[in-house]
């Protein structure tokens, strides 16, 4: 789909009112962090809230769910095609988990405030005694009834695009002993990374896969949920 004037405008328009505003968020964040984990849940909650008002009043992007998102410890494997859905996870789910790089966990100031929120933070270059700490962590947040999310194919993807999930997601689901809820979603078609489009966004949340199936059974099954929009 072309870019359209109205499209340029429209995200202009976005970008001057939601990164100013996510600036103030991050400002107020900080003191909210030293109340702790809860206080900083509903900070975090309340600036997705904002994300998604500015993309349904200035970009027109609307929301569809298919589907109910699970409100449990189980492993939420989504597919990522934008920032949108990162944004936005606080909306769909209760108190999510996320799976960031190590690298925005060592970011002064944010790496902190993120760690006080509660996430898993991947050590991708870290050893088996790394690996064992993650997966205790990770575990923990389940069984305070946390989702823990994870975008298996590693990066973003284009709509229609698919690939081969990262092996690490394999490892995470064996080790957890979780199920899995697979998540697809279609915001590559809208989100664009500069010029935002008006449109309906999805999410599909797929049956919920048992524990323990072997590596190529779960990969398919998590494969063709994640993609079944594209």
């Amino acid at each position: 789909m072309a870019t359209r004037p109205v499209d340029v405008v429209r995200s202009l328009l976005f970008y001057a009112v939601f990164y100013p505003g996510s600036f103030v968020f991050v400002l107020l964040g900080l003191p909210v962090a030293l109340i702790g984990g809860k206080a900083l849940r509903e900070m975090a909650r309340t600036w997705s809230g904002f994300h998604r008002l500015c993309c349904r009043v200035l970009l027109g992007i609307k929301v569809r769910i298919e589907g109910e998102f699970p409100e449990d410890g189980v492993i939420v494997a989504m597919r990522h095609e934008s920032f949108f859905e990162a944004i936005d996870m606080t909306m769909t789910m209760f108190w999510p988990v996320p799976f960031p790089k190590a690298e925005l966990g060592r970011i002064p100031v944010w790496g902190w405030a993120l760690q006080r929120y509660g996430a898993v933070m991947v050590e991708r270059a870290g050893g088996a005694k790394t690996l064992r700490a993650m997966i205790a962590n990770a575990r923990g947040y389940a069984e305070q009834g946390r989702p823990l999310v994870i975008f298996p194919e590693g990066t973003r993807m284009k709509s229609g695009e698919q690939a081969e999930l990262r092996s690490g997601f394999a490892g995470t689901y064996k080790m957890l002993q979780l199920p899995v809820v697979p998540v697809a979603v279609d915001s590559g078609r809208l989100y664009h990374r500069v010029w935002k489009k008006a449109g309906t966004l999805t999410y599909k949340v797929g049956a919920r896969i048992p524990a323990g199936l072997p590596r190529a059974e779960i990969e398919a099954r998590v494969t063709a949920a994640i993609t079944v929009l594209g």
